[in-house]
This record gives structure tokens, sequence and C-alpha cells, in this order.
């Protein structure tokens, strides 16, 4: 008998991940194993080929989406550990590589103060430790802000390092209009030395105590002339504040740096300036300078028998100098650390301490955070204190 060959059993053939799927029809042909008719049949069985084919289809997708799924988690794993391991390396080389060439310690101050000194003795000693130049530079101008706008300038890399008097820090607390944040744009590196400021007449003024310039300033109704290194310096803000709380009238000269305002005080340009030991001792001793007070009792190390100019008004505030190290500030911070420890070792060495504490200098020494701290309650303290004495640099 013939048999149509569109009623034969069917069998539909898929491959999925290696095995075979087969769906037929069973049973003899022209018969459905159900009891439905051939057309019947044939129609289930397209159906259930339509079915098999999208679950199929889906598991397959499935399958891939949880490759892919997989890949992308191992890769993005892989490229967060790459970049740490990056970043790390970079940090490291900062300090593994520095010093990386000459380095510069500018000044912002005249030739022969305390400052110069002092970067003069580290750069010499580091020099020799870590072998390679480091030259000191004087960027004198503006109160400093020559000096300190010139280290913000350069790279961030530790090659460029500010030595700073305390100066900077009344110019940062009084000066609203600078062109830069001295509390973001510079980064303390440490402490390097304090020193008492010392307040020094002429010989030929005829005066031996504090009491006696105060009596000879109020005796000129014009008042006295006092020097500093310039406005906002410390020296300007010692000699505003001891001519207020004496009661008299004093006129500010500024000067290039605390070397020639001496100078001055020392022909009677001008009568009186405050100065660190190291500007005022070595002429006091030869008979040249008249020492008449210091900002606390730490100059009775230097000078045994100095009064201590603490009348009311004048306390508060740690009236010392004192001197440190900046760098700008997205210098890394293992560079500064390295950096502060070196300057900590040399401070510490038995010769340069005699030759500091020769000069009216007490060696001192910090880490980046701790100077970063200071400063900023310095700037704080020096900011009220100007607002009280109504001094202002705007």
């Amino acid at each position: 008998m013939y048999k149509d060959p569109r009623l034969q059993a069917r069998t539909v053939h898929r491959k999925e991940g290696g095995d075979d799927i087969s769906i037929g029809t069973g049973g003899q042909a022209g018969t459905d194993r159900c009891g439905g008719p051939p057309r019947a049949q044939a129609d289930r069985a397209a159906v259930l080929c339509s079915i098999v084919t999208g679950v199929a289809s889906c598991l397959a997708g499935a399958r891939l989406f949880a490759i892919m799924s997989i890949s992308r988690s191992r890769f993005l794993r892989g490229a967060l550990a790459c970049a740490v391991l990056c970043a790390s390396s970079t940090l490291v080389r900062a300090a593994d590589t520095y010093p990386n060439g000459p380095i510069r310690f500018v000044v912002p101050a005249t030739a022969g103060g305390t400052t110069d000194v002092l970067a003069r003795v580290v750069a010499q000693h580091m020099t020799q430790s870590w072998g390679v130049p480091v030259i000191v530079e004087n960027r004198a101008g503006a109160g400093g802000v020559i000096g300190a706008s010139y280290v913000i300038s350069s790279k961030p890399d530790g090659q460029t390092v500010l030595i700073a008097p305390s100066a900077f820090g009344v110019r940062s607390a009084l000066d609203r209009r600078l062109p830069y944040d001295p509390l973001k744009d510079l980064a303390g590196v440490g402490l390097m030395a304090r020193s008492p400021s010392f307040l020094v007449v002429s010989t030929s003024l005829g005066v031996k105590s504090l009491a006696e310039l105060a009596a000879y300033a109020k005796a000129r109704p014009d008042g006295v002339a006092y020097g500093s290194a310039g406005a906002g310096s410390t020296g300007h803000l010692h000699a505003a504040q001891f001519a207020a709380v004496y009661g008299f009238s004093g006129v500010h000269v500024p000067y290039r740096g605390t070397p020639e305002a001496v100078t001055d005080v020392m022909q009677n340009r001008v009568q009186y300036a405050f100065a660190p030991g190291p500007n005022a001792l070595p002429l006091a001793r030869d008979g040249r300078l008249v020492v008449l007070g210091a900002t606390s009792a730490a100059g009775q190390k230097f000078l045994p028998g100095v009064a201590v100019v603490n009348k009311p008004g004048m306390d508060g505030v740690n009236a010392d100098d004192w001197f440190g190290a900046l760098v700008p500030g997205k210098t890394p911070m293992d560079v500064r650390q390295k950096l502060s420890a070196e300057i900590a070792r040399i401070l510490a060495l038995p010769d340069v301490r005699k030759r500091l504490n020769d000069l009216g200098a007490e060696p001192v020494s910090s880490t980046p955070e701790q100077f970063d701290t200071m400063l900023k309650d310095y700037v704080t303290s020096i900011r009220k204190l100007g607002e009280e004495m109504n001094i202002s640099l705007e």
C-alpha cells in the first residue's frame, strides 16, 4: 500500500553542547500515538520542535552570558590588582629615587640672616651625605612672598625646598592678599630651629633697659622708629607689640632683611629692632649693639641675665622665632618624610648643634605632620593677635 512520505515518522536533530536532541512521532506511518489524525500529529511535532529550539537557544545564551560575566569579573579584578600594584610601585619609587639631581634651598631673605645661615649649615652636610649638590638661593622681597611663590610654582618632587622663618607664618596670617594659600599650596617638611628674638639698640642711644627705652620714646612727641625685615615679618610684629603695650608711638621702617635693619640700628638711624640670636648676639658680644631684652626666658641660655619682654600683652603667643622647611603642596609624603629625617639627622650632629647654639639658635626637628599642625595653629594665633592690635597688611 502506498504511504505518503509526509506522514512518515519524523525525527528532528539539533546539536546542543555536543548532545543530540531527537524528537520523533514514533508509531506507524499515518497513525498518531496519541490517537489523533495525521495532520494533527505533524502540527504537534512542529510546535514541539519550536519549543525545544527556543529552550535550547535560551540555555546557550545563559551559558554564554555566564562565561562572559565570569570573564568580565576576572578582568576587572585583574585590572584593579594591576592598578594597585602600579600605584604602590610609583609611591615606592618616589622615595627610592629621591633625590634625583641637585636640591635647591630657597631662602626668602637676604644673605647673612639666621634663615640663610641655617640653610647653608644643613646644605653643606646634606651635600656630603647624599652626594648631590644642595644649592642655597636667596630670593628676598615682598616679605618672603617672592621666595614662597617661586617654590610653589616648582615641580612637587622635593628638589626645591623653602627654608622659611616664622616671618613666613606672620605674613601668612596678616596678609589676606597673598597670591597663594600658604596652608594648601605648601606642605611641611619639618622644624629646623627656634631662637628667641632679642630687642637691640645702638650703643650711642644711651639706654640700658626696657624701661629706659620706653621713657626715651615717650619723651619724643613723634615717637621713635623701629626696623624689621619687612611688613608682616616677625620683627615687625614684636616691635609693634612692644610700642603698643609700653605706650609710645613707634614708626615702622621696613628693610629687605634683618641684617640691614640691624645695621641701621647700630648707626642709630632707627632706634630699636627685634632680631634672632644669630643676627644680634655676635654683634652684642663685640660691643657694637646693646641687647635690652628677649622674647622668652630661653634667651637666658644664650645671654645669661637678659631681661624678658613679658609685659602684659606680650604673652599668649610663643614669641620665639622658628625656622622650618616646606615644599610644594603636592609633594609625595614619603619624599617629605625622607627629607625631614635627613634634616633631623643633620641637626642632631654635635658640631651643628654647637655652631647654632653659639649663634643663639636651638636646633629642633619635627615630622611633616607635626609641622603642618604647628603652622596652622601659629597662623590662627597670629591672625587673632593682629586683629586685637589692629595690625593688617591689607
